[in-house]
């Protein structure tokens, strides 16, 4: 049997009842470039703890499932960068048997978060259908696990690179609640507009608290999305981003950019094109959201 490994601060927090939140590793290792994807992931978990929780930034290391990294754990995925193994539910076998380094997506930091008994997750922006989806049946395993595992996501929307309506259609369909916080409509990841009304906004954490616990008490499994608006400040303009997603897209049909590698090669043209602002916007919707689930986390676990 595969056992979690926590680290020392991990084990203290559930020992002492104190309230967790995962964060995912993906981030460190595909979603920026070394040294700020380092000086990221410990700026997420500082906030975290500044704000009463503490931060269990999860992934695998040498094929052991740990709950809770090191500073030299987060360097060595920092540095390692994109050669670390993207892990969602397929990627488990592989990574675990083979005894390799894993950085976990959405749906793999869900898996991991839901096995250790934490609820609240907190990361950047969630996976969805693709831009004609419809046609190629490219989804993200995220969508999937929202459906079927019981942890809370923060994040700053669906990632703007996606099909938002389909995204939520989708959601619908799988009976996953998509609730705003202080805002009705969905947040688009590098903007706070997207133009899709959402069915609930919630303006409290405490609110937020208790319907997690009433959806769940009630045997309700799955996860819930909960939307935060990337800080205004960071906010690219809706028109503007959308110019340079168009390119972004362009460039990876001419290149036959598919599957795990469309996110990242996207991520990284933009970043390109918006002149290094769309990754300043990424890091700042990022703290922003480790705020907000150390918040929430706190308030659940007193609810």
């Amino acid at each position: 049997m595969i056992e979690l490994a926590y680290s020392e601060e991990v084990t203290a927090a559930k020992a002492n009842e104190q309230p967790i939140v995962a964060l995912e590793s993906t981030i460190i290792s595909h979603g920026m470039p070394f040294p700020r994807n380092m000086e990221t992931a410990l700026r997420v978990e500082e906030i975290v703890r500044n704000n009463g929780a503490v931060p269990a930034t999860l992934a695998i290391i040498d094929g052991v499932p740990k709950i809770g990294l090191s500073h030299k754990e987060i360097e060595i995925l920092a540095k390692a960068g994109p050669s670390v193994t993207k892990v969602s539910r397929r990627d488990f076998p592989v990574v675990l048997t083979q005894k390799l380094h894993g950085a976990t997506t959405v749906a793999g930091t869900m898996i991991l978060a839901e096995k250790a008994g934490i609820q609240i997750f907190a990361t950047g922006g969630i996976g969805g259908v693709h831009r004609n989806g419809e046609n190629t049946l490219d989804i993200s395993a995220d969508l999937q696990e929202l459906a079927n595992t019981s942890v809370a996501v923060i994040s700053a929307g669906v990632k703007s690179i996606l099909d938002l309506g389909l995204t939520l259609e989708y959601l619908e369909t799988m009976g996953v609640p998509v609730w705003g916080y202080q805002t009705e409509e969905l947040p688009a990841f590098f903007t706070r507009d997207s133009g899709f009304k959402l069915d609930r906004r919630v303006d409290d954490v405490d609110e937020l608290a208790q319907l997690l616990k009433t959806k769940w008490s009630f045997g309700l499994r799955g996860g819930v999305l909960i939307g935060n608006p990337v800080p205004e400040v960071a906010s690219i303009p809706k028109k503007e981003i959308n110019i340079f997603i168009e390119e972004a897209l362009a460039q990876a049909h001419k290149k036959g950019v598919t599957g795990k590698s469309i996110t990242p090669f996207l991520l990284a043209k933009i970043d390109e094109l918006t002149q290094g602002s769309s990754l300043n916007t990424n890091i700042e919707l990022i703290l922003n959201n480790a705020k907000l689930a150390a918040n929430l986390a706190v308030s659940f676990n007193n609810t």
